[in-house]
């Protein structure tokens, strides 16, 4: 990482190389190769279980870090991009992409990490990324969202939480009898009658697809939206590694009746790599900003969120608006699987780098390793010169 040195012979990091690559990253604003993967279905739904002695004997032994040997050709997905959808009339189409997945960069403490396959969510204007692009649309709008199935071997759906629509626009095959083939498209069309922030994600054997990292948030502001002076969005996931390994081809077996998560992120990355300005996504305050954090469960787990030193009120959960009665100060909320809480604070700490973490504590560890997994970071920016911060930084696999 490119440092400087203050009057005092102190370290300091480049604030200028950080700030403008976390800007150009927009998580915070106003308003990713050799033996070939399982092409069969039925090899695929190894997945699900079966195996046999000597995969049993190697699940025995695994170590969650062992998915990284797993060799794919696939690419890498990218950081997750916003999508006004208010542009485009509210029409988009989406596909499923097979990618490999970075955990932890191959600079970051603790790093390379990775998931060998992931189903990446990607639209023809952007590249393919877990989560999927955050999708953004002002109530009222009439969307027309077609799934592209050309290019995957698998049938997929689009289901989105917090909407009301017909009963054929659901994307739940088990009870609307659709699904999108493969070879075929299909276009769901949907209001966005509900002011909120909601997940999206595929409704096709859900226990595998979404597991695979098929989910994205969907964003309807209200009309006459207030934005804050920061605005984040994270998405919180457990993963089995074991799942993404198996369905890359790997020698190895999983069952989501045995499903034991090694592995917790933060809009797709482990700490420390959350805390990269361009692969991850750090919160960047300015003293007295009015905050906005809107959290989305897209695991299969409950999870404890905790702001160090900035209690916070919730103002809405599930797309719901929290009375201002009801309202009080926290400082940790649990998240179930598919909810959604929006939290606001102040920025008025002093000023330094904060963590905001799951604090059911095994959760924020990578394998046996503390600190690490679903940890994100608060970080004010006049603290960008510090020593502190470098470290930070240093860990997180950054050079400005």
């Amino acid at each position: 990482m490119t440092r400087e040195w203050d009057d005092s012979g102190r370290r300091t990091a480049s604030r200028r190389g950080f700030l403008s690559a976390a800007a150009a990253l927009g998580t915070v604003g106003l308003a990713g190769c050799g033996a070939p993967r399982a092409e069969s279905t039925a090899a695929a739904e190894n997945a699900a279980g079966g195996g046999g002695e000597a995969a049993a004997e190697q699940v025995a032994e695994w170590s969650g870090s062992d998915a990284t040997g797993v060799e794919t050709d696939h690419p890498y997905t990218t950081p997750r991009t916003t999508i006004d959808l208010d542009e485009r009339d509210g029409a988009i189409t989406v596909s499923t992409t097979p990618c490999r997945h970075r955990l932890l960069g191959d600079e970051t403490k603790g790093g390379p990490w990775e998931l060998p396959e992931v189903w990446a969510w990607q639209t023809p204007d952007t590249d393919p990324s877990v989560p999927g692009p955050l999708l953004r649309v002002t109530e009222g709008t009439e969307m027309e969202i077609t799934y592209d199935n050309t290019e995957h071997n698998r049938p997929h759906t689009f289901h989105v939480h917090g909407l009301s629509k017909s009963w054929m626009d659901d994307g739940v095959p088990t009870t609307t009898g659709q699904q999108v083939a493969p070879g075929e498209e299909h276009t769901y069309e949907i209001t966005a009658n509900q002011p909120g922030t909601h997940l999206y994600h595929c409704h096709y054997q859900t226990q595998n697809h979404l597991d695979m990292g098929m989910y994205g948030i969907l964003r309807v502001d209200p009309e006459g939206y207030e934005a804050p002076d920061k605005e984040a969005f994270m998405t919180i996931k457990d993963w089995d590694t074991r799942l993404s390994a198996s369905m890359a081809g790997g020698d190895v077996s999983f069952s989501h009746r045995d499903r034991n998560p090694d592995a917790f992120t933060v809009n797709g990355r482990s700490a420390p790599y959350t805390f990269h300005p361009e692969q991850g996504s750090p919160l960047i305050v300015e003293e007295g900003d009015r905050v906005r954090i809107h959290y989305v469960n897209a695991g299969y787990e409950s999870h404890a969120m905790h702001t160090h030193n900035h209690g916070f009120t919730v103002v809405e959960k599930d797309g719901g608006v929290i009375p201002e009665a009801a309202r009080h100060r926290e400082d940790v909320i649990p998240i179930a699987p598919a909810e959604r809480k929006t939290i606001e604070f102040t920025a008025g700490a002093d000023p330094g780098v904060y963590a905001l973490h799951c604090h059911k504590v095994n959760h924020a560890m990578n394998g046996d390793t503390y600190p690490g997994g679903m940890i994100g970071g608060i970080v004010y920016e006049s603290v960008t010169d510090t020593e502190q911060f470098a470290s930070v930084m240093e860990m997180a696999g950054y050079e400005a």
